[in-house]
């Protein structure tokens, strides 16, 4: 592997018509894929594309803000300890696209999601994000009851994907041997410099979230992992440091993080 993304959809529908395409493209520019799920469905479907194909592996969890639907925890329990199911996740909570009411039924399926990751022993692929207004101050902050509940439930380590939080969350991370991923919005938008600059070098990774916010040069039409090799080269653009040094130590925090 030379790149790594390490969070994309590849089972989601907007592929369905070119799927092996996207694949064989990404192949080629030996980029490895983690496959994120987002319910039972969608998990099943991320592990079968990683049973067909090299350097491409599989998360299985319920996202924050499928929390209200059914679903059948020991179908999830099963998925987890497929052998190229690498995380659970992504889950977590969802304050953005979520009403009050719902937070407490997202806090009790995270917790859960957690206890299977301490079960299976393998880390967690975490989905974190604030509400729209900061109004409601520490009330609507998601990163600070995200990490509370880590602290308290939490014996694997944690990936914040697409991270948006604060310096302050960042350092909480850190110290909870945790990881952040950083996706395309870095190749347009400047707020998350700061961050990413200040981020350990062996704690950060790279990742598309593919089919969505495709960076520059391809901002506005549909994502995919090759895309990755914009956001590494950004990221090593915005840290200061050569291309060279960043590419080999983003694989290394994936291979260590996930087991891979």
């Amino acid at each position: 592997m030379k790149y790594i993304d390490v969070h994309c959809h590849l089972q989601f529908p907007e592929y369905d018509a070119d799927r092996e395409e996207v694949i064989a493209r990404a192949q080629r520019e030996e980029i490895g894929i983690i496959n994120v799920g987002t319910d039972i469905p969608m998990s099943v479907k991320a592990i079968e594309i990683a049973e067909n194909h090299k350097d491409i592996y599989a998360t299985a969890a319920i996202h924050p803000n499928h929390t209200k639907e059914k679903f059948d925890l020991s179908a999830l329990a099963e998925l987890a300890k497929h052998p190229k199911v690498v995380a659970i996740g992504e889950c977590g909570l969802d304050y953005f696209r979520s009403l009050p009411e719902d937070f407490e039924r997202q806090e009790e399926v995270f917790i859960q999601h957690i206890e299977l990751a301490n079960k299976v022993n393998k880390p967690l692929m975490l989905h974190i994000r604030n509400a729209k207004s900061n109004d409601g101050g520490d009330n609507l902050n998601a990163y600070k009851d995200a990490l509370k509940i880590l602290k308290e439930y939490s014996k694997v380590r944690a990936n914040f994907h697409f991270f948006t939080g604060t310096q302050e969350n960042l350092d909480e991370i850190i110290g909870m041997n945790g990881m952040v991923s950083f996706n395309g919005v870095v190749t347009f938008a400047r707020s998350y410099d700061a961050v990413l600059k200040s981020a350990p070098i062996d704690r950060i990774m790279s990742e598309t979230d593919a089919p969505y916010l495709a960076p520059i040069p391809n901002r506005g039409k549909r994502n995919e992992p090759l895309f990755i090799k914009d956001i590494s080269h950004t990221i090593a653009s915005i840290r200061g440091e050569m291309v060279d040094k960043i590419l080999p130590q983003l694989v290394d925090n994936a291979r260590k993080m996930f087991a891979i």
